[in-house]
């Protein structure tokens, strides 16, 4: 018992190396908007998106696990999924629509804020393979990509339209993350479990895809995943309906 305790007080070098730069990335892409380097903010917070996604699993595997690390992760991404990429996207766009600019920035941060709250109280009562939720590096992804897609393909912020469609991206993201709608977590998969030949060609595939566009295909991709909750939310309402409609007709 006291060395379980003494465990989950201590601090791991190892995951914590990843959380730290995923807060890197985070701050990195605050400082390159306020230099209004937009693209490289972009990238910045999927860098950040990797790292996070890293450190948990490092975690896992090393067997480092520890109550601070789950703190440490929390404001971590706080900084990079929630405070980046509302500032990115202000300072890109937003600020063009005047108070329903920060409006649209500020629910987006508190909603980031309130996500990763709610996490840490259900953290031990949460369904393993699915989000309570948008997470918060899917939201960012949306808001970061959105960014990344303007800036390369050279489309001009000062048509109406971009900043319109910027505030209601934010403000979906910022809704998501909030509402009880399942989103796949993926953490039913394992590493070290032996998989088929095909599946390592499909990785390729994936890789050589996202690299023949990653703006586009990332922005895309996350978009797809953004709406696949409806989907579950869907397909779990149907399946509940199935069984009321069974057990009502044995009665």
């Amino acid at each position: 018992m006291r060395d379980f305790e003494n465990r989950h007080r201590s601090i791991y070098l190892l995951p914590n190396i990843f959380t730290t730069a995923s807060l890197f990335a985070g701050f990195y892409a605050i400082v390159q908007a306020m230099s209004d380097c937009f693209e490289i903010s972009a990238i910045a917070i999927f860098v950040a998106m990797v790292l996070d996604g890293m450190d948990g699993r490092v975690a896992r595997i090393t067997n480092t696990q520890s109550s601070f690390g789950e703190q440490y992760d929390s404001l971590s991404d706080m900084t990079s999924f929630g405070v980046a990429p509302a500032l990115v996207i202000y300072e890109f766009v937003l600020h063009e629509i005047g108070r329903w600019g920060w409006l649209a920035a500020f629910v987006y941060v508190a909603g980031a804020a309130l996500r990763l709250a709610r996490f840490n109280a259900n953290i031990n009562y949460i369904d393993k393979m699915f989000f309570q939720g948008l997470p918060t590096p899917s939201a960012a992804a949306l808001v970061a990509g959105f960014v990344w897609l303007i800036v390369d393909n050279k489309i001009s912020i000062h048509d109406g339209y971009v900043a319109w469609v910027a505030f209601s991206l934010t403000m979906y993201s910022g809704i998501a993350m909030v509402i009880n709608v399942p989103f796949y977590s993926g953490k039913n998969i394992s590493l070290g479990k032996s998989v088929p030949f095909w599946s390592i060609l499909l990785i390729v595939a994936v890789f050589v895809f996202i690299s023949s566009n990653p703006p586009l295909v990332l922005f895309c991709l996350f978009v797809i995943y953004g709406l696949s909750g409806w989907g579950f939310l869907l397909y779990r309402w149907r399946k509940a309906s199935s069984i009321k409609k069974y057990r009502y007709k044995n009665l």
